[in-house]
């Protein structure tokens, strides 16, 4: 079994918070964008979706997974006591935090961009994941710990030898189709805050888990077939972009959301294994920086969609002052206050 320290798990870790950040600003150029509670230019650029939709089926999965991978290399280093101590800390507080300080901050922004009352509801809004995976946690402690006691055991050998062929990958894709096919969500891409995105999400933390619970098998076979899952992943989404609105059965949209994850996954183990200044430095800002991106993503909208100014160059803006604002922030901040970095899922 794995227990070194993964870079290429943390490098995706970073790159998927990255994507998210672009998606959600990517959002407020759309037609349909104020209708998700963002600040809507009046001009769209409609054709940055065309990207967005191929990454919006598999950008919320692969964080669970990831998150999942996570807690397996938390374990061999603690107890259960620890982990849920360490948990608490890491995504329970940050989330209250969030919910109580940051969403109602840029609720705020847009309402006052759009003259709306002031009244607020209490919602989770972007961080409404925290609160998922920390239930997760939760739920599958039991049965972490349970595997972590038995580390070769005979489920751990089916797993290994599983995973050491690619129809082994394609079993793992099963629950995650009959998930798609049984909730029958209206739309496979949205997650937050509804029973798709829960158990899409608790699918996906779990597989996570095992895929490093089962050792190296699960990478290699990853590795090994990377391009062709590539290959069949872009050739699913080229036929929804054909098919117009990017439209395909349910089924065939939970596996091309395995592929691109494996895919993913394949390449970043082949090429991202290795650790960095930069990596260090991202890794303990990503999380802190979603925490706060949408502050200052409305902050931007807010101050550039009123000015005339073609919607690409806004665009640009908007992407170059969330980022600034949301480093600017972790950097003086953040990072630096000491009684703060708890709230953002730092340790002291």
């Amino acid at each position: 079994m794995l227990d070194n320290r993964r870079y290429d798990i943390d490098w995706l870790r970073v790159i998927a918070i990255g994507l998210l950040v672009i998606y959600h600003i990517a959002i407020g150029f759309q037609p349909w964008g104020v209708f998700l509670g963002f600040i809507q230019n009046s001009e769209t650029v409609e054709w940055i979706w065309t990207p967005m939709a191929m990454l919006n089926v598999w950008r919320i999965p692969l964080l669970f997974f990831v998150s999942g991978m996570g807690v397996y290399f938390a374990i061999q280093r603690r107890d259960w006591k620890a982990l849920l101590i360490e948990r608490t800390k890491r995504i329970l507080v940050p989330y209250i935090f969030g919910l109580l300080a940051i969403v109602p901050l840029h609720v705020w922004i847009w309402k006052n961009y759009y003259h709306q009352d002031m009244e607020f509801a209490l919602s989770p809004m972007h961080l409404w994941f925290l609160g998922n995976i920390f239930v997760y946690v939760l739920i599958f402690t039991p049965l972490f710990f349970y595997l972590k006691k038995h580390p070769n055991g005979k489920f751990q050998q089916i797993m290994s030898k599983l995973l050491s062929h690619p129809a082994g990958l394609l079993l793992l894709m099963i629950p995650f189709v009959a998930e798609a096919e049984l909730l029958h969500p209206d739309s496979f891409e949205y997650y937050a805050m509804n029973a798709h995105g829960f158990w899409i999400g608790m699918l996906a933390f779990l597989t996570g888990f095992l895929c490093v619970y089962s050792g190296q098998a699960f990478w290699s076979t990853v590795t090994r077939w990377r391009w062709l899952m590539l290959a069949i992943a872009a050739t699913l989404y080229t036929l929804r972009l054909l098919e117009g609105e990017f439209i395909a059965p349910l089924y065939l949209k939970s596996i091309e959301s395995n592929l691109w994850i494996f895919t993913v996954f394949g390449f970043g183990h082949r090429y991202l294994n290795k650790p960095s200044g930069a990596l260090t430095y991202l890794s303990q800002s990503a999380y802190p920086i979603y925490i706060l991106h949408m502050i200052f993503l409305y902050l931007a909208s807010w101050l550039l969609f009123p000015l005339d100014m073609p919607a690409p160059f806004k665009l640009a803006l908007v992407i170059l002052l969330t980022f600034i604002g949301c480093f600017a922030a972790y950097e003086l901040v953040v990072r630096r206050i000491r009684f703060v970095r708890p709230l953002f899922g730092l340790k002291v």
